[in-house]
């Protein structure tokens, strides 16, 4: 039998998603911090987020998320596990081997990726380079993050913007044509920005050991000003990049779906590639910044939804510390998240 050409395309099969059910109001908010609905709404676009309870890791979230993606997927087992997370269970290890395990996926190659916001699309290339050579028939790629656990109890800033969540897909090869066919994901970096979004301590650079551990700074941390001019630009670049690939113009765009980080960066983003803002989903208002969970879940609501429906054409963005950003596209299949 004479081989292919081409590589097979890796293709979406399964989306299942997590939410902790402990809810955090802006009302919430200002019961502990000098804040307010209407600061938070006009700033952000955010009116809720959901937050881990002690005792919960990103580790639990991603396994939620993976269960609901295997049977959205109708597959009771996969090849490989991709976690893309910032807020592993622990320094070391990585995440990702405890969530296969805790799937019953016995020992498949599984470790985590690292790419802040932009881990599930650093994730998805890195699943299509499993699929193209044959290291894998199918994979899971799980964005998870428990961003409360890193941010500091007294900034109103970053905790008005993140919550906690989990998205996980499920990946096999197929034809590059078909619905749900992923084609090259558009990726890039940029370290000179390295500190404009971090956590400054509890590495090599600045480790916390006893007797700094008064000077340590364990907290995110973000410029956010200049996180986004260069969030509006790179994004806005990577979907218009990916968009000319599959030979799509702007208006052939049915849904943008952004990294869900502020209203006012989804909307620039939209404004950019002269996209009307009704084709720019916006889920963030009940969930917040969910870092590496934040397109799949964005995703499993607009199908639920019904504002992405099967033969869409969507094209995902995201953009996080590192700094780094990518864009994918491919037109939406016929399944239904869990």
């Amino acid at each position: 039998m004479k081989e292919s050409a081409h590589p097979p395309a890796p293709v979406l099969c399964g989306l299942g998603t997590w939410l902790p059910p402990h809810v955090v109001t802006n009302d919430d908010l200002s019961q502990e911090l000098d804040t307010c609905d209407e600061w938070i709404r006009s700033r952000t676009g955010i009116g809720r987020r959901h937050v881990v309870q002690p005792g919960v890791a990103t580790s639990n979230l991603a396994v939620e998320a993976g269960r609901r993606a295997l049977k959205s997927a109708g597959m009771e087992t996969v090849d490989a596990v991709i976690v893309a997370t910032t807020t592993p269970d622990r320094q070391c290890p990585a995440t990702a081997p405890l969530v296969a395990s805790e799937l019953g996926l016995g020992t498949v190659p599984a470790f985590d990726v690292g790419a802040v916001c932009t881990g599930f699309l650093y994730a998805l290339a890195t699943a299509a380079g499993f699929l193209a050579t044959g290291s894998a028939r199918t994979v899971m790629v799980i964005g998870a993050d428990t961003y409360s656990s890193i941010l500091d109890p007294t900034d109103r800033s970053t905790r008005a913007i993140f919550g906690d969540g989990a998205g996980a897909v499920v990946l096999r090869p197929g034809r590059t044509n078909e619905p749900g066919a992923l084609g090259r994901v558009e990726l890039a970096s940029d370290g000179r920005g390295s500190d404009l979004i971090m956590v400054p301590s509890g590495g090599s650079r600045d480790p916390i050991r006893a007797e700094t551990a008064d000077r340590a700074d364990p907290y995110f941390r973000m410029e956010g000003k200049k996180v986004f001019r260069n969030a509006v630009e790179r994004m806005a670049e990577a979907s218009l990049a990916v968009a000319e690939r599959f030979g799509w113009g702007v208006d052939d765009i049915d849904l943008l779906v952004a990294h869900q980080a502020n209203i006012r960066i989804m909307h620039a983003v939209a404004d950019r590639l002269a996209l009307p803002r009704s084709r720019c989903h916006v889920h963030l208002d009940r969930v917040g910044n969910t870092a590496a969970a934040s397109i799949p879940l964005a995703l499993a609501d607009a199908a639920v939804a019904g504002s992405l429906r099967p033969g869409d054409r969507v094209v995902t963005t995201a953009f996080g510390g590192g700094l780094t950003w990518g864009a994918a596209a491919l037109r939406w299949p016929d399944i239904c998240p869990a």
